[in-house]
């Protein structure tokens, strides 16, 4: 590959930002290595970005806070992995009945679904504080901070409040380990830790997203009136099932008895069995396409505006600034739940404010949801990691920004479908450089290079084994085109690949 480093936002570098990159790396020798490297990367690689986003917290400036969380960070990290499943609530309910059942201080809307989870989340806490009401969001996993995973009105709880919730929950997470077969996950803990700091706030709703599956998933110990299940998928096959029927089975299971259902268009499978859940608990059902959906859109500057037809009436002039037909369907599908939540429907035959349901989409972000983190050439970071999160993207940048040509940088998961993810983006990407993140589930750069090849043919594909290398022999490619080319790159494949490129690119 080139040897040009990154640009600067001049189109210029500093002659030794490579010998200065390594030197940093070098010098941080009590430091997890691949951390080490990207936080050297975004000292170095300063590519043409804004300021931080504040949705997405940087590490704390005070170092005593910094240590404090990294050994939170650290206890956590030595529990089973979230991506690990154990079909039991035992556990959690456990822990939820020492703490004095904290979820159930306040009402929630449990989201479930393969895609769009987190999104949705997003768009329903910001029309919720909109309303003036006190939100806590609880969504996973996180793109840079631990910190992102619980927020508190629409942010992310500081440092300081994490560090203290951990604390306080300690000691009985401590009391489950000795008295269960098996000591509570990463997730079990992390889950508490929100549920307690949403009643400690206190939260007037909580928007509570699953992490795998619903039935079995810890944050199903709450009683949520209000369900949410955006559309599935084949992911996680191995856990949950192998057709979109067997995984709406575990996902129906946040449905409750007298709840309000909202469900996505879904393929006919699932569609069936969630509407029998639905029955089985006496819920009502709000379906997309039927109670509710998208009424029009068209692609505009920065985002796209929306018509939507809520279960009370029509919603006319919405701007979202995001991209993507599959977005406007995940505001469809947040305005109805939160129209269920107010008892729009059936209660009330009316509509939400429309001036503010429409400040409150105007407010809406979601990072490394085809965000846009340079110009000039444009890199665009998307979290999707399996085909069908794929297929919407590839939609998705086509539509929005009508690159001339489009280079990809892909570093995936080795369980997910990364074949189907490939196929997914062989149509738009010109070329593709595959890489890894620091995570020891990513795929072997080589292994992936091979299904790249198979897919894309031997002249299209680029191998870098660190990812800052690989964002920068994407930008050149980019580049090769002239300034006023047209052409962007696209980081994807996984949340945490697209969370460390953020970091690389100065977004955060």
């Amino acid at each position: 590959m080139s040897e040009r480093p990154l640009n600067d936002d001049n189109g210029s570098t500093g002659p030794d930002d490579n010998d200065r990159f390594e030197e940093i790396v070098d010098a941080e020798t009590d430091r997890d290595p691949d951390l080490a490297v990207i936080e050297a990367g975004s000292r170095t690689l300063r590519a043409q970005a804004g300021p931080p986003q504040g949705d997405v917290p940087a590490r704390p400036e005070d170092p005593e806070t910094d240590r404090a969380l990294r050994e939170v960070e650290t206890e956590l990290a030595g529990r089973w992995g979230e991506t690990k499943l154990d079909p039991s609530l035992v556990r959690i309910e456990a822990l939820m009945d020492i703490l004095g059942q904290p979820q159930r201080a306040y009402p929630a809307i449990h989201i479930t679904g393969t895609n769009g989870k987190t999104s949705t989340a997003r768009m329903i806490e910001s029309l919720l504080t909109a309303f003036d009401l006190r939100t806590g969001r609880y969504t996973s996993p996180h793109v840079q901070s631990i910190t992102e995973r619980i927020s508190l009105d629409g942010a992310p709880i500081s440092a300081e409040r994490f560090i203290e919730t951990y604390q306080d929950i300690k000691p009985y997470v401590e009391m489950v380990d000795d008295r269960e077969d098996y000591r509570l996950s990463f997730f079990e803990v992390m889950t508490a830790m929100a549920y307690a700091a949403f009643a400690d706030a206190p939260v007037d709703v909580a928007v509570v997203e699953v992490g795998m599956g619903g039935t079995w998933d810890a944050t199903n110990v709450v009683d949520a009136s209000v369900a949410v299940v955006t559309p599935i998928s084949l992911d996680h096959t191995d856990r949950l099932g192998a057709t979109p029927g067997d995984i709406a089975g575990e996902k129906g299971g946040i449905v409750k008895q007298d709840a309000t259902v909202v469900l996505a268009q879904q393929p006919v499978d699932a569609a069936q069995v969630l509407l029998k859940r639905a029955v089985d608990v006496d819920a009502t059902v709000a379906r997309e396409g039927m109670e509710f959906g998208v009424v029009s859109r068209e692609v505009a500057v920065g985002g796209q505006l929306l018509t939507l037809r809520g279960l009370g009436g029509e919603y006319p002039e919405l701007f979202l600034p995001l991209y993507g037909a599959h977005q406007a369907h995940n505001a469809a599908v947040a305005l109805a739940a939160v129209e269920a939540f107010f008892g729009i429907g059936a209660q009330h035959a009316r509509t939400l404010d429309i001036d503010t349901v429409r400040r409150a989409f105007a407010q809406v972000s979601s990072p490394g949801r085809l965000e846009v983190v340079r110009r000039s050439p444009t890199v665009v970071l998307d979290a999707a990691h399996n085909p069908a999160g794929a297929q919407v993207t590839a939609e998705a940048v086509t539509e929005a920004f009508g690159f001339s040509r489009l280079i990809g940088v892909v570093g995936a998961s080795a369980d997910k479908d990364v074949r189907g993810l490939l196929e997914a983006f062989e149509p738009v990407f010109a070329e593709v450089v595959v890489t890894r993140n620091s995570t020891p589930r990513s795929m072997d750069p080589d292994e992936l290079a091979a299904l790249a090849v198979e897919v894309f043919g031997a002249e299209r594909v680029q191998v870098e084994p660190r990812l800052d290398d690989a964002l920068e022999a994407a930008i050149t490619l980019a580049e090769e085109e002239s300034e006023f080319s047209g052409a962007g790159v696209l980081v994807t494949g996984s949340v945490i690949t697209v969370g460390e490129a953020r970091l690389l690119l100065g977004k955060g």
